[in-house]
């Protein structure tokens, strides 16, 4: 709903805070559009970038790739940031294809895929076709070395718990997961309140992907008004242009072109999924290294990617705030979306580097 506003909100000078949208003003280059989603500078590139990285890191490293996404906004520039990162990297693509956003049957597109036996599935997809792809996977066991990437739905509460351990070995992108290096001041006392609203009115039960951005987008909003001291849309947007701002979900300035000025685009791997008790994705992992649900690895930019346990596991080019007191360094691979996650991480929760084995 962002793309097609755009040239709206340009006629009228209108400031716009959007809520989740990817590389929507890479076209129009609007000065007062601010995106509160942590894409980063390079939208489409920073979407995928943690992903290719893991990627990379597998031991050996794998050669092929498969681009797949539906043809829709959100799909078709993931998918092209995606097609930069595989020259980036040096991935061969051998499939490379999008379906009509009315697809309802997943297998077929499994089946093709599964045929030029690529070793990394990148995905780019809303939730629908995002549960359609696993179940799929799972179905004719497509058994990449790392599946995911892009798919939209898998970090909402309702879709972890019907999924469950069909979630396993899965490595998909997110923003935010239950680590000490998250909870930004305000964070636990939002997710408090918004878990007991959410109860009653029966919406995402956990609320970690899109609430806390939300409320952030809002809470910038009004921080530029009072800092402004002005209603003016002109007024506010050079405030929120010219300023950093302390929200629930960290420090947050913009770029020149209205994404975040540095890129925190969390990729995150399930393990360890067992059934589909919602509790196992409220909590971080415990220092044994028993895995609780998916871990995450967040990294510095120039730094090597670290560790951290959580529902999800996380490499962002953004951020790296490890949670764990001695965390190791994290290679990143993941099982097939078919199989049961076989490789608990250790103590020291490392990520294996050996490369996952095709039946």
């Amino acid at each position: 709903l962002i793309a097609p506003l755009m040239p709206i909100a340009m006629e009228r000078k209108l400031t716009i805070m959007g809520i989740l949208g990817l590389a929507n003003n890479e076209k129009y280059k609007y000065p007062n559009y601010f995106q509160i989603q942590p894409s980063g500078p390079d939208p489409e590139a920073n979407w995928a970038t943690g992903f290719f990285e893991i990627a990379a890191r597998q031991n050996p490293k794998p050669q092929t790739i498969a681009l797949v996404g539906a043809d829709a906004e959100y799909p078709r520039h993931a998918i092209a940031g995606a097609r930069e990162l595989v020259k980036k990297f040096g991935f061969k693509n051998v499939y490379d294809k999008s379906y009509p956003p009315s697809t309802v049957d997943y297998t077929p597109i499994a089946r093709a895929i599964k045929a030029v036996n690529p070793d990394i599935v990148f995905v780019a997809s809303y939730p629908p076709d995002s549960v359609g792809m696993v179940r799929a996977a799972a179905e004719v066991g497509l058994q990449p070395k790392i599946f995911g990437g892009g798919m939209v739905g898998l970090q909402f509460t309702t879709v972890m718990t019907s999924l469950g351990p069909m979630l396993n070995g899965i490595v998909n992108y997110d923003f935010w997961a239950p680590e000490k290096t998250m909870m930004f001041p305000g964070i636990q006392e939002f997710f408090t309140e918004y878990q007991k609203r959410a109860k009653e009115a029966g919406v995402d039960t956990l609320g970690y992907y899109l609430p806390p951005y939300a409320y952030s987008a809002i809470q910038i909003l009004g921080l530029a008004i009072e800092g402004s001291k002005s209603l003016d849309q002109g007024k506010v947007a050079d405030y929120i242009r010219s300023n950093e701002f302390s929200t629930i979900v960290g420090k947050v300035r913009f770029g020149a072109n209205g994404e975040w000025a540095r890129s925190r685009v969390l990729q995150v791997q399930y393990q360890g999924v067992k059934g589909t008790d919602v509790e196992q994705f409220r909590v971080p992992g415990n220092s044994a290294g028993v895995p609780h649900g998916v871990r995450a690895a967040p990294r510095r930019r120039g730094a090597r990617p670290r560790s951290v346990w959580g529902r999800r596991t996380t490499c962002s080019p953004g951020i790296c705030s490890p949670t764990r007191s001695s965390p190791a360094s994290c290679s990143g691979v993941s099982t097939p979306p078919s199989a049961s996650a076989s490789r608990s991480p250790s103590a020291s929760s490392t990520w294996s580097t050996s490369p996952i084995r095709r039946s």
